[in-house]
């Protein structure tokens, strides 16, 4: 497809016409040199060696795919956020309580807490960064971690730490605004917001039990989404920030269902992001009738066409079709594809092959170079 000039709309920043979300299933390699590492018999050093040796593998991969991003698989990783969050100054991470609760099975046992006024600090994943980028050569480094959300939503508050909610909405965002600036100084240039509490606002059964703990889902919103626009307000002009939203993904399961109308406009007409990876691969998540709520000619809407939690490929028609769909609603400039989610949100990974999960990438990009070249 061209814009009338015969130029291609081949996006050269992203978020890319083809793209992904960024977690990868962990090699054998990886999951190994971990039990490894838990049992005492590799040092930390020799667990980053093989983890440096898996990463540039991987990268160059996702390179032969024909993918314009490349993450590090978030293979350092156990978790997409606890990981981040625990290394924020004033948050500690432990193994006590019980894991989440997803449809069919349960995560193992993982909680945060804070315990000390927030900021961001030494934090590891910029080292983490910094090597991505050093074998990332021509192509664009991406960087994954948890929206400043997750932290309330998952934490766990040490009540004589915060006794004023807006004290710690404030200091959350401020230690975002760092981390941002951070991980550009390390020389990143796109990053990722990983963020699956939206997903629970669209969801009546999960906005019940959040009532229940004594949540407000439509204060939710508002607290969510201002903390959100102050931890990008300083970003660097030359800087992407997208947000990935998803309804959870664990071993090839799921937590929420609901479409995005009671949050798109909050979403798309009220954060100040580049653009959003929204899953789109089952009819949990809803029509595309909410992204009429898309306004911003400068916003970027990327649709998790293609499911990450089985490895049976999706018909090209079928995906060119949705994509024709969502164009009703959003111009097709402003539309790109990428799968639903990443491949293993955990280090357990969902339950499919790794030549899956390549085929699964590959397939994006064929389709992609269809709708857009």
């Amino acid at each position: 497809m061209t814009d009338g000039s015969g130029h291609s709309q081949w996006r050269q920043e992203p978020p890319f016409r083809a793209d992904q979300v960024g977690s990868l299933l962990r090699t054998d390699r990886i999951k190994q040199a971990r039990q490894q590492r838990a049992a005492g018999a590799l040092t930390a050093e020799q667990l980053r060696r093989i983890e440096d040796e898996e990463i540039t593998r991987i990268v160059e991969l996702q390179k032969a795919v024909g993918l314009q991003a490349v993450t590090d698989g978030e293979f350092r990783r156990a978790w997409w956020h606890f990981d981040f969050l625990e290394n924020l100054v004033g948050v500690q991470g432990s193994d006590s309580g019980s894991g989440i609760q997803f449809h069919q099975t349960q995560t193992k046992s993982r909680s945060i807490k804070i315990v000390g006024k927030l900021d961001f600090g030494d934090h590891p994943m910029l080292q983490d960064f910094a090597f991505l980028r050093s074998v990332a050569g021509s192509h664009t480094a991406k960087m994954t971690i948890p929206s400043p959300s997750m932290l309330h939503f998952r934490g766990v508050m040490d009540q004589t730490v915060y006794g004023d909610e807006d004290e710690f909405f404030s200091d959350l965002a401020s230690a975002y605004r760092k981390a941002i600036q951070a991980f550009y100084d390390a020389g990143c240039r796109y990053l990722q917001l990983d963020d699956t509490a939206w997903a629970y606002l669209c969801s009546d059964e999960q906005k019940e039990e959040l009532a229940a703990r004594g949540l407000h889902p439509d204060k939710l919103q508002k607290q969510y989404a201002q903390t959100i626009n102050q931890a990008v307000a300083q970003k660097p002009s030359d800087m992407k920030i997208t947000m990935h939203i998803c309804r959870g993904n664990f071993r090839s399961t799921w937590i929420a269902s609901g479409g995005y109308e009671p949050v798109a406009e909050t979403l798309f007409d009220g954060l100040n992001i580049d653009g959003f990876f929204l899953e789109y691969d089952s009819d949990r998540a809803g029509g595309f009738e909410p992204l009429r709520f898309v306004h911003r000619p400068d916003l970027q809407i990327v649709l998790g066409l293609i499911t990450t939690k089985f490895g049976d490929l999706e018909k090209v028609e079928d995906i060119k079709h949705r994509i024709d769909e969502a164009a009703h609603y959003v111009d097709m400039d402003q539309l790109c594809l990428s799968p639903q989610c990443g491949f293993a949100s955990t280090e357990e990974g969902n339950l499919l092959t790794e030549n899956q999960q390549w085929d699964k990438l590959r397939r994006v990009v064929d389709i992609a170079h269809q709708v857009w070249d």
